[in-house]
């Protein structure tokens, strides 16, 4: 029995993604350089997805379906007993669905590292599974809420070795918190002042409200803490709690993704969009290639995440336009092109509400 319990514990479990709260603070605009969507930043459009169930296992983007299979893996283990209601979304019988379970456990264990997100989970049962029933497969993959096969998409582009042309400068994020999502094209990040970028330009009165803060909450005045905290904010700057109970200094960047148009929060799709791209950037750190602010103060650039090319991902899952009137890079356009032959997110609407002419519809009807 101890060397059955052993051997349980060796399981590689994936925990559920804890939030990395943060309250997000304004900045002032700046010159424009790309056209932009009226900040709305307020009415989100994405937090409130947040929790919305995909299916009975309770399953949403933001709690990610790679954790639940982890979890019933692992029961399946102890009890050889496959999840209950798994039976209305496949065709076959529970002792299939038991072989399943089965097979998926060891191809779980070892796979180096486990999976850790939904596409690779999906691709983990889908190569398993690839002998079995489409139906029973993509039921399963439904089960969890995890990506379809016609969905999963491959990314091209990595992290340049030189900066491209246009590009001002390069910086790296502390994790990204899910709240921070605006909509599908635009992220709030914090860069630590320890950044050598950063240290050369950090404002002194934010250095002496740190220092007295930190003097305050040393003596339990956490009222003066606190205010100090929020001319920090106002500033532009925020201490950020790390998992590790580390705190960091750091500045505010709100990032408008480059060369991609997302639907706004109320279109048709918007919602959606901005939960994808929550999903990929969630407690990651990110890399930002900056061109420039915009009129709205963001700073409009290119992101990728753990390797991903951000706005490739969105394109080819079919999350956001090409913003050709301000971006001309023709594989942005092939990814477009790709996503529209597959039907995939926006594309499978016939004819969807471009985000530009809706933004001028608006502003005209005001």
């Amino acid at each position: 029995m101890q060397r059955r319990n052993q051997q349980l514990l060796s399981f590689p479990l994936l925990p559920f993604p804890s939030s990395f709260l943060v309250k997000l603070s304004s900045q002032k605009a700046n010159p424009p350089i790309e056209e932009e969507e009226e900040e709305e930043e307020a009415s989100g459009g994405g937090s409130r997805m947040g929790n919305v169930p995909l299916g009975p296992h309770g399953v949403s983007v933001s709690t990610v379906g790679v954790s639940a299979l982890a979890h019933d893996l692992f029961n399946f283990e102890i009890t050889s007993q496959v999840p209950a209601g798994l039976s209305s979304h496949v065709v076959s019988s529970r002792q299939a669905q038991a072989n399943w379970y089965g097979e998926l456990l060891e191809a779980w264990k070892v796979a180096k590292p486990p999976p850790r997100t939904p596409e690779e989970a999906s691709r983990l049962i889908i190569n398993t599974l690839k002998w079995h029933q489409e139906a029973d497969v993509e039921g399963l993959l439904a089960f969890y809420g995890l990506p379809l096969p016609h969905t999963l998409v491959e990314t091209s582009v990595e992290v340049p070795a030189s900066l491209p042309h246009g590009v001002q400068f390069q910086f790296q994020t502390l994790p990204v918190d899910p709240k921070a999502v605006a909509d599908g094209d635009t992220i709030s990040v914090y860069v630590s002042t320890a950044d050598p970028r950063e240290s050369c330009s950090f404002p002194q009165d934010v250095q002496i409200a740190a220092v007295e803060r930190s003097d305050a909450r040393a003596v339990r005045d956490n009222a003066r803490a606190d205010a100090l905290h929020q001319t920090i904010i106002n500033s532009g700057y925020r201490v950020i709690h790390l998992q590790n109970g580390e705190e960091v200094l750091a500045r505010k960047y709100r990032i408008r993704l480059r060369g991609i148009d997302a639907p706004e929060g109320l279109m048709p799709h918007g919602k959606e969009a901005t939960e994808e791209l929550r999903s990929i950037v969630q407690g990651k750190m990110l890399t930002v290639l900056a061109y420039g602010q915009d009129q709205y103060g963001r700073c409009v650039g290119d992101v990728y995440c753990n390797g991903i090319f951000v706005q490739e991902m969105m394109l080819k899952k079919g999350m956001a336009w090409h913003y050709v009137a301000y971006d001309q890079r023709a594989e942005f356009a092939k990814w477009e092109k790709e996503a529209r032959a597959k039907r995939l997110g926006l594309w499978a609407s016939r004819n969807p509400d471009e985000p530009w002419e809706w933004r001028k519809n608006k502003r005209d009807a005001t």
